[in-house]
């Protein structure tokens, strides 16, 4: 019986590499697939699309706390009472300073993250400013994440050298309510379109562990899908005291590594980054996320909780037979 399942997870693979896109039953299906023969199989699709190659990027939390929104894993959240770090936006020079610091980590790409709903002209200006810099003194390709965007802010930030535009939708649409009430799942998708109609590429994903179920997190890569976003970024709660989530019971690691997988077979050919909570995750399967269709991983600390050393991340690269990759 395994024998005959495997065989046909390998003709169902065949099929995505000629162009087939998997629907909602066909994704949930995977779920139930043999853990190793999931594995393989992502790998076979990843390779296929990506080589070796992992994708490192960075970020700053340019601008911590105090953020209207009431996100429920979120300590930066004012409706939690998460203990961090609160600062206002950071001066230009000090962004790029950072910037500086994640390319001599080895990342490649380098997002400016800000806490809050929208950024004021004011700090799209100032942005914008140290955008510019980052690409006169580094070779780093610029990313930002700064909550709601317009097509005009946009437009200044594309012009000031932007390459991506990042903006997690966080879950699926049907579960959304459970997670944020403060604004409709619809802003979110429309600042998706807003940086692509501006020429931008644009990074979207979530977090798994929220309380979703396995049909919803298929919703999510679906829609993701639909909306023709170049890089998805996964992240997997890391429960904060203080926050709205805060005692949540983390999903098993073998459970995150399946979804990683299904989303490699659903979206085939787009970056997968995996982000926040990796590490407090994965545990010791760790390394199994590039395996199971991860081609790229933020390095560094998050936006309130720390990361690996990078060092250990560019050896498990190693360890592994793969090597960075640019973009």
């Amino acid at each position: 019986m395994l024998r005959e399942e495997a065989m046909g997870l390998q003709a169902l693979i065949r099929e995505i590499l000629e162009g087939k896109e998997l629907g909602q039953q066909e994704a949930l299906g995977l779920f139930e697939e043999d853990f190793i023969d999931l594995l393989r199989g992502a790998t076979q699709v990843r390779r296929h699309f990506f080589g070796r190659g992992v994708k490192l990027c960075a970020i700053v939390n340019a601008k911590s706390g105090r953020c209207p929104e009431d996100c429920a894993f979120c300590a930066q959240s004012v409706h939690h009472r998460a203990e961090i770090e609160i600062y206002p936006l950071m001066a230009p020079e000090e962004i790029l300073q950072r910037a500086k610091e994640a390319e001599g980590m080895g990342a490649r790409r380098f997002s400016i993250v800000i806490s809050g709903r929208t950024p004021s002209d004011r700090e799209v200006g100032r942005i914008a400013e140290a955008i510019s810099m980052i690409r006169q003194e580094t070779s780093l390709i610029s990313c930002a994440s700064l909550g709601i965007l317009t097509p005009e802010k946009a437009q200044r930030l594309k012009e000031a050298g932007l390459n991506c535009y990042h903006h997690n939708l966080e879950t699926a649409w049907s579960f959304f309510a459970e997670v944020c009430t403060t604004h409709p799942y619809e802003e979110d998708v429309q600042t998706l379109r807003a940086a692509k109609e501006v020429g931008l590429e644009v990074c979207s994903g979530g977090i798994f562990g929220l309380g979703e179920s396995r049909q919803q997190r298929v919703e999510l890569a679906l829609t993701l899908r639909e909306l023709g976003v170049n890089s998805v970024a996964l992240n997997f709660l890391h429960p904060i005291p203080g926050t709205r989530l805060g005692d949540q019971r983390p999903l098993p690691p073998v459970e995150l590594l399946r979804s990683v997988a299904v989303f490699r077979f659903l979206l085939p050919d787009r970056d997968i980054r995996i982000c926040g909570g990796r590490a407090f995750g994965l545990r010791d399967l760790h390394p199994l996320v590039l395996m199971a269709g991860a081609n790229g991983l933020m390095i560094g600390n998050y936006l309130t909780t720390p990361g690996r050393d990078c060092r250990d991340d560019l050896q498990m690269i190693e360890d592994l037979e793969l090597e960075v990759a640019d973009g």
